[in-house]
C-alpha cells in the first residue's frame, strides 16, 4: 500500500502540471478567470493562434533543428569515445571518465558570457549551429558515459565472431554492435533531445533573432496574459512527449535487456 501511494504521488507530481497546462492552454478566457470553475468547459484555439502570431512557430522549428543538430554532433563525437572507453584498456581510462564527469560540475552561467563573446568574434553568435555546439558541449559528457556503458553490455565475443567470418572491425561495429546497442542509444538520444529542447539560459544569451522556443517564451510570451503562458507551456511539452512516445519501444527494450 505504501509503495502504491508513493507511485501515485510521483505520477501525480509529473502528470498534473502537464494536464493543467494542456487544459488551460485551450480554456476560454471567461472561464479561465472565473474562480467558481476549477475545470473549464469552454475551449478555444485562439490562445495558440495568438502565440503563433507572436512568432512561436519559427521558434519551435528552431528548437527542433537545434535539438537534432545536438543529437547528430553529440553522437558523432560521443559514440567513438564511448566505444573506446568500453572496449579498450589504456592508461588513464578511469581518470578520463572522472574528467568527463567533472565537466558537468561547472554551472552554465559561468561560461555563458565568455561563450557569447567568443561566438561574436568567430561569427557563430545568433546562429542555430552555434547554439547546437553549445548544447553539444553540455550533452557530450552524458552521451560518452551512457554509450560507454551500453557498448560494454554488448558481448565482445560477438564482435570477435564477426571478425572470424570476414568482417572488418568497423563492419563488425556497424553490423553487430550498433544494432544491439540501438535501444540504449535511442534512450541517450531522447535525453539529449530533451536536454537541448528545455535549455533556456544559453539559448537566451547566444541568440537574439533566431531564438529557440524556450528563449522565445522567456523573452516574449512571459509578458502575455496567463492563458498565453499555458499555451506556450503546451507547445514546449508537446514535441518532447511525441519524441518520447515514438522512441518508447527502444526504452522498453533497453529496460528489458537490463532486467534480464
Amino acid at each position: 500500500m505504501l509503495v502504491a501511494a508513493c507511485v501515485a504521488t510521483v505520477v501525480a507530481w509529473v502528470l498534473v502540471p502537464i494536464l493543467i497546462s494542456i487544459l488551460y492552454a485551450f480554456a476560454d478566457p471567461s472561464e479561465y478567470y472565473d474562480p467558481s470553475k476549477i475545470i473549464p468547459l469552454k475551449f478555444t484555439l485562439a490562445h495558440l493562434q495568438q502565440l503563433l502570431a507572436l512568432g512561436a512557430q519559427k521558434a519551435a522549428i528552431n528548437s527542433i533543428i537545434v535539438a537534432l543538430l545536438t543529437i547528430a554532433i553529440s553522437f558523432a563525437l560521443g559514440l567513438p569515445a564511448g566505444y573506446a572507453l568500453a572496449r579498450f584498456v589504456f592508461p588513464g581510462r578511469d581518470i578520463l571518465k572522472l574528467v568527463i564527469i567533472g565537466l558537468r560540475m561547472f554551472p552554465v552561467v559561468v561560461i555563458a558570457v565568455p561563450l557569447a563573446t567568443l561566438y561574436i568574434r568567430i561569427g557563430l553568435y545568433d546562429t542555430l549551429l552555434g547554439l547546437a555546439l553549445a548544447h553539444t558541449a553540455m550533452a557530450l559528457p552524458f552521451v560518452v558515459l551512457v554509450t560507454s556503458g551500453i557498448f560494454a553490455s554488448v558481448p565482445r565475443e560477438l564482435e570477435e565472431a564477426g571478425l572470424v567470418f570476414g568482417l572488418t572491425r568497423l563492419g563488425s561495429f556497424f553490423r553487430i554492435t550498433l544494432p544491439m546497442a540501438a535501444p540504449g542509444l535511442a534512450a541517450a538520444a531522447i535525453f539529449t533531445f530533451i536536454m537541448s529542447w528545455n535549455e533556456v539560459l544559453i539559448a537566451s544569451i547566444l541568440t537574439t533573432f533566431n531564438r529557440p522556443l524556450t528563449a522565445f517564451v522567456l523573452t516574449s510570451a512571459m509578458a502575455a496574459p496567463d492563458f498565453i503562458k499555458f499555451a506556450a507551456a503546451f507547445i514546449i511539452v508537446l514535441p518532447a512527449m511525441v519524441f518520447v512516445f515514438i522512441a518508447r519501444r527502444y526504452l522498453i527494450a533497453m529496460w528489458g535487456i537490463t532486467l534480464r
